[in-house]
């Protein structure tokens, strides 16, 4: 069973090497550059500023990990969200995921929005599943980029 808590510093390079191989499994790697420098101060881009970054721990490693981003009072990004190639498609990223969007509504976000490449296919399964509706497309360098959206508050009048 998986163990899932907030970041600590302790965790950076564990939190850098599962970033780098799960990109890389998925082909959506281009490499490590300034678009990545949020990994280097999780603490103060993400929890400081009214947001979450959580992982995902069998035993003492990091298997998976997810992050929610603050973008305005009721609007908050999914970020970073990553499972060990070997972990993947045991419920980890689902068991983040849950987690995320019950922490953003105890933040009081009410829209949570993300992005995925086409190339990961089981990203946007998991989205959809989870009530994500596409709402764009659009090109990052070499990637085409799907643009998601989940209106938290909707979520709870359809249980």
């Amino acid at each position: 069973m998986i163990t899932i808590r907030q970041y600590q510093e302790d965790d950076r390079a564990a939190v850098w090497a599962l970033h780098n191989a799960a990109l890389l499994s998925t082909g959506a790697h281009v490499g490590n550059g300034p678009w990545d420098d949020d990994l280097s101060h999780i603490h103060d881009v993400y929890i400081m500023h009214g947001g979450e970054f959580l992982v995902g721990l069998l035993g003492s490693q990091i298997v998976a990990m997810g992050a929610i981003k603050r973008m305005s009072p009721d609007r908050a990004e999914v970020k970073r969200m990553r499972v060990l190639p070997e972990h993947q498609r045991k419920g980890f990223g689902q068991a983040i995921l849950s987690l995320l969007e019950r922490r953003a509504a105890e933040l009081g976000c009410r829209y949570l929005c993300l992005d995925t490449t086409t190339k990961q296919e089981a990203a946007q399964q998991l989205y959809m599943k989870n009530g994500y509706c596409e709402t764009g497309r659009t090109r990052k360098g070499q990637f085409e980029l799907i643009l998601f959206e989940k209106d938290l508050a909707r979520r709870g009048a359809e249980r």
